[in-house]
């Protein structure tokens, strides 16, 4: 059993290497362009700002299906899309693709969850005091949000690491790949038990980054 493991410590260096790429990078993609979209859904729902209704709608439905089709049927449909952008179907670099696409969806709703918890007042205070609409946003709303967006990025991180664990069912490496090929196709039951619990260490190490970093954040704790 642990012969097993050592002779395959290369491989788990590797695959833990895959999983980390394929977390941070479309973690990175879901801050940004989730962000991006999770404060334009705001903005366009708040008379404060820049109510639009049909715009609104229109990102809100684009998001929903996005996020009601399951990942793995997912990143199947938009293999095409990983080979046009990346020029491969398989490996990492192509479930970046999808992955990034279905957490900056899934980020979206709870960017825009986290903007709707700041105070009206402050925001109206603000409105009344002459402030434009980018300085409220950059110097009010953002910094304000801020210890729940933090919340959620760790949210989004956790299960852009779930997410990342069916990467092998399509060849994307990973942990879940690792686990896959010798866990369960090789019924080295000792191989998924390391992968599982390098990704229980992972998801911790997670959810503790993100609580240290809410209370430096969280003036009220």
């Amino acid at each position: 059993m642990l012969e097993n493991i050592l002779n395959l410590r290369e491989d788990i260096q590797l695959a833990l290497g895959q999983t980390a790429f394929m977390v941070l990078t479309s973690l990175a993609a879901a801050i940004v362009f989730g962000g991006l979209l999770g404060l334009l859904l705001y903005t366009t729902s708040n008379p404060l700002f820049l109510k639009n209704t049909v715009v609104n709608r229109i990102v809100g439905v684009i998001l929903n299906v996005i996020r009601s089709v399951p990942f793995l049927i997912l990143m199947i449909l938009l293999l095409p899309l990983s080979k046009l952008i990346v020029g491969t179907k398989i490996g990492s670099e192509a479930v970046v693709v999808p992955l990034s696409i279905a957490s900056s969806a899934f980020f979206a709703r709870l960017a825009e969850a986290s903007f709707s918890e700041v105070s009206r007042g402050v925001i109206e205070a603000a409105v009344s005091s002459g402030a434009t609409k980018l300085r409220i946003i950059t110097g009010i709303l953002i910094p304000e949000a801020l210890p729940s967006l933090v919340k959620n990025i760790t949210v989004t991180a956790i299960s852009i690491l779930g997410f990342s664990a069916m990467a092998g069912l399509v060849g994307g490496g990973g942990l879940g790949d690792l686990a896959y090929r010798y866990g369960y196709q090789r019924y080295q039951t000792e191989i998924m038990i390391v992968c599982v619990a390098i990704l229980v260490i992972l998801v911790q190490l997670l959810q503790w980054l993100g609580d240290w970093m809410v209370r430096k954040l969280d003036k009220k704790l």
